[in-house]
């Protein structure tokens, strides 16, 4: 079995796992409890917080526990909007975000009366000097993601976060897929709120963190002080020492990890050879995520063919699997009328992955397609 949809989600590292296995077993205290099986978990929770802070070279105050990207996503843009309303109603997003950015707009558009202006891209690429043009004195909120989770497209972060210093809308950044791929300073960037989830770097599914410079936002949830009174409940200290191992992993060996990957990413493209295909995505991309596509040939059809073969991959976003809905990163690159929307795969890889995992799926795909046409 091949596993090549780490952008949906990755498994676990061994390290995390002894990690959280060692918790589970021997600190079971509630870290709000003033007794000493508190305390102990208490101090867990603030050793994970700063080895957090410290990959992203930030304070650990500015750290905030949460159930993963798409709470943290929530929190920003229903928090922060309402909580600034007085000062405009005005949102700037792109249409390449991921749902969990633009189901939140949308819910403070429909309920609220927000407005909101989605940038497109041009040559599958968003340009900071459109979001510039779109700003207005009433513009409260721009939320952009690091890297696309269909293409691996990396966006123009400082470009964006530069243009906002003399506007007083806050930056937001869903940085899903970029946390433990490459270096993200939010400080350096100026970020003022950013978005990460600990699955996607080899991390426990059902938490995440919220780096806020000013955690000047509503809450979501009420009912306890935790998290510095930002976001109440009992924290999920299991999973949040895994994610602290997990990131801690990926930012001590980031440099290697990421020539691995795109040792794979070549070697896949590579291996293609005179095949029928293309890439989709702009140039400046993670090597993580392949988006490609085979004329002629039903991206559904294939990603059963290669499941059958013992391959994963998937054809977008996890968040929508087990629906037709068709990809809206490709709609908005190439329009909804593209065939690039049926026919285009996404293959994403780990540093987990190997050269001989690539050579099986490049024979795999040499011998499918011949298949599907009939050679």
């Amino acid at each position: 079995m091949i596993y090549f949809d780490n952008a949906a989600t990755s498994p676990l590292s061994p390290s995390v796992i002894e990690a959280m296995t060692q918790t589970m077993g021997t600190v079971f205290g509630n870290p709000s409890s003033l007794h000493a099986h508190g305390r102990e978990a208490k101090k867990l929770l603030r050793d994970a917080r700063q080895t957090i802070a410290s990959c992203l070279h930030t304070k650990s105050d500015q750290i905030t526990f949460t159930s993963g990207g798409t709470e943290s996503n929530n929190t920003v843009i229903k928090g922060y909007c309402l909580k600034h309303q007085d000062k405009g109603k005005h949102i700037i997003t792109t249409a390449i975000e991921h749902h969990a950015v633009l189901e939140p707009i949308d819910y403070l558009v429909d309920q609220f009366g927000f407005e909101v202006t989605v940038i497109q891209p041009v040559n599958q690429t968003i340009r900071p000097e459109d979001i510039q043009a779109a700003l207005r004195p009433d513009t409260i909120l721009v939320s952009t993601m690091f890297a696309n989770n269909e293409t691996g497209d990396l966006l123009p972060i400082k470009e964006i976060a530069d243009l906002l210093q003399d506007h007083p809308a806050a930056y937001h950044v869903d940085a899903v897929q970029a946390i433990g791929k490459i270096l993200v300073a939010p400080d350096e960037l100026g970020i003022d709120f950013l978005s990460a989830s600990a699955h996607k770097f080899h991390g426990p599914k059902g938490v995440g963190f919220l780096y806020a410079k000013t955690p000047n936002f509503f809450n979501l949830l009420h009912g306890g002080d935790q998290e510095g009174k930002h976001r109440a409940s009992t924290e999920n200290l299991v999973s949040i020492v895994g994610m602290a191992q997990a990131l801690k992993e990926a930012c001590e060996q980031m440099d290697s990890h990421y020539q691995s990957i795109k040792n794979l990413s070549d070697q896949l493209i590579d291996g293609l050879g005179d095949l029928n295909y293309y890439l989709n995505g702009s140039d400046h991309k993670l090597p993580h995520v392949l988006n490609i596509g085979f004329p002629a040939v039903s991206n559904d059809t294939l990603l059963l063919r290669l499941d059958l073969a013992g391959i994963s991959i998937s054809t977008g976003s996890a968040c929508t699997a087990g629906t037709v809905q068709p990809s809206h990163v490709l709609a908005a690159y190439y329009g909804a009328e593209s065939p690039r929307l049926k026919e285009s795969i996404r293959i994403s890889f780990s540093e987990f992955n190997t050269s001989d995992e690539v050579t099986s799926f490049i024979k795999t795909i040499h011998q499918l397609l011949g298949e599907l046409h009939g050679i």
